[in-house]
C-alpha cells in the first residue's frame, strides 16, 4: 500500500461506545502533533494534499507523532490506549498533562480548556488534578520510600507530619507497609513500581496517566500489580488513561480500548467489541491471539427476548455479563437453552448450543 493510500488523514473509527462529551472527564478533539522545524507548514500540506507519514518526512523533514486523534474518557473509566512501538500512544498521553504541546486540536479536562492555562494554572493542574506513573519508576535514590511518596505533597506545601502520614496510608494501600524507611535500590522492580503508584495516588488526583507502568516487570509480578491496580481503581474511582503495547493487558483491565497505528486511532470500543468486531485487518491481527472465553459476554451471544416475555424452559440462568467460559460450562451441564437475565433479574434472552459453538469456532478461526 502506498503512503498516499494509507494517508494519515484517513477517518478515525470512533465506536458507538464513545461517551457524550458532556459526561466525559477528558475530551481530545482533532489533536495533531508534528515534530520538526516547520510543523504547521507540514500540517497544512497534509491537510491540503493528503500526504502520508513517509511523505511528510521526505518533504518537510517532520515526523507525524499524532494524527487527528479524537476521543473522550468517562469519569472513573480505565481507558487503554494501545499500539505497537512508534504508534503514537506515549506521545498522545503526554498532551493530557501538557508535557507536549499539540500542533493543532483541543484538549479539555472536566470542561476546562487546558490549552488556555497559564503557567501558574498548569502547575496547579499538574500538582492537584493529574498524576503520571512511568515505566521506569523514576524514584529518587537519595530519598526513602516514604519521602519519595511524599514528594507531590511537599511541592504542594504540606508540613512534614501531614505528608508522611498520607504517605504511610498510601504505602499500606499498595501493600508495602514496613518498607517506608528503605531506599529504592533495596526494593525489587515490582515493589518500586508500587511505590511509584503510591506516589501518584498520594496527591489524590482526579486523573491518572499510566505509561506502560508494568511492561518491564516479570509476568507473574505484572499480573499481581494489574490485579492490585484494578482493585484500587474500583475502590478510588480514578479516571485513568493507561498506555500499553500488550492487548492482553488492555483487554484485562480496560473499560474501553483505543488502538493506534501511525499516529491515528483506528478503532475505539470495549474489549468485547474490538475482539468480536475488529475494524480492519490490522486490528484483526492484534486480536487474533486473544481468547474469547473471558472477553465475550452473554449479551453478545444471546437471542434477545421481546419485552415482557418469560422463559419457556427450565434451563440454567446466567447474568447478561457472564463470560463465554461460564456459558460453555452451563451448556456442558445442561442440554437445555441457557436463560439470560439482566442485573435486576428480568429475562432478556436465551443462548442455544449452536450460537455458542459458532462464537467459539469464529474465535478459533482467527487465532
Amino acid at each position: 500500500m502506498s503512503s498516499r493510500e494509507n494517508s494519515i488523514t484517513a477517518t478515525t473509527n470512533i465506536a458507538d461506545a464513545q461517551p457524550a462529551a458532556d459526561s466525559a472527564a477528558i475530551v481530545i478533539d482533532g489533536v495533531w502533533k508534528i515534530f520538526g522545524d516547520h510543523p504547521h507548514r507540514a500540517l497544512d500540506d497534509v491537510r491540503n494534499n493528503q500526504l502520508g507519514k513517509s511523505e511528510v518526512l521526505a518533504k518537510h523533514n517532520c515526523v507525524v507523532g499524532v494524527a487527528d486523534v479524537s476521543f473522550s474518557v468517562n469519569h472513573g473509566e480505565i481507558f487503554c490506549v494501545m499500539g505497537l512501538s512508534g504508534s503514537g500512544k506515549s506521545t498522545l498521553v503526554r498532551h493530557i498533562n501538557r508535557l507536549l504541546e499539540p500542533t493543532a486540536g483541543s484538549i479539555s479536562v472536566n470542561g476546562d480548556d487546558i490549552m488556555a492555562f497559564s503557567q501558574a494554572q498548569l502547575r496547579r493542574y499538574r500538582n492537584e488534578h493529574i498524576a503520571m506513573v512511568f515505566q521506569n519508576f523514576a524514584l529518587m535514590p537519595h530519598r526513602s520510600v516514604l519521602d519519595n511518596i511524599a514528594v507531590p505533597l511537599e511541592i504542594r506545601g504540606l508540613n512534614k507530619n501531614q505528608r508522611l502520614e498520607i504517605a504511610r496510608k498510601n504505602l499500606e494501600m499498595v501493600e508495602l507497609d514496613g518498607w517506608g524507611n528503605k531506599f529504592a535500590h533495596e526494593l525489587s522492580g515490582g515493589m518500586q513500581q508500587r511505590v511509584g503508584l503510591a506516589r501518584a495516588l498520594a496527591a489524590d488526583p482526579e486523573i491518572l496517566l499510566m505509561d506502560e507502568p508494568f511492561s518491564a516487570l516479570d509476568p507473574l509480578i505484572r499480573r499481581q500489580l494489574q490485579d492490585e491496580f484494578m482493585h484500587l481503581s474500583a475502590e478510588m474511582k480514578k479516571t485513568t488513561v493507561f498506555i500499553t503495547h500488550d492487548l492482553d493487558e488492555a483487554v484485562r483491565i480496560g473499560d474501553r480500548i483505543a488502538i493506534m497505528r501511525d499516529g491515528r486511532v483506528v478503532q475505539t470500543g470495549t474489549p468485547e467489541q474490538i475482539v468480536m468486531h475488529p475494524a480492519d485487518d490490522y486490528v484483526a491481527e492484534f486480536v487474533a491471539g486473544i481468547s474469547r472465553l473471558k472477553v465475550v459476554k452473554a449479551h453478545a451471544v444471546m437471542a434477545p427476548l421481546p419485552a415482557g416475555a418469560t422463559f419457556n424452559n427450565n434451563g440454567p440462568v446466567l447474568n447478561h455479563t457472564d463470560s463465554l467460559s461460564k456459558l460453555i460450562t452451563a451448556a456442558i451441564e445442561s442440554e437445555t437453552d441457557i436463560n439470560i437475565v439482566d442485573d435486576s433479574g428480568t429475562p432478556v434472552g436465551t443462548v442455544d448450543r449452536v450460537s455458542l459453538l459458532k462464537t467459539v469456532i469464529e474465535g478459533a478461526e482467527t487465532s
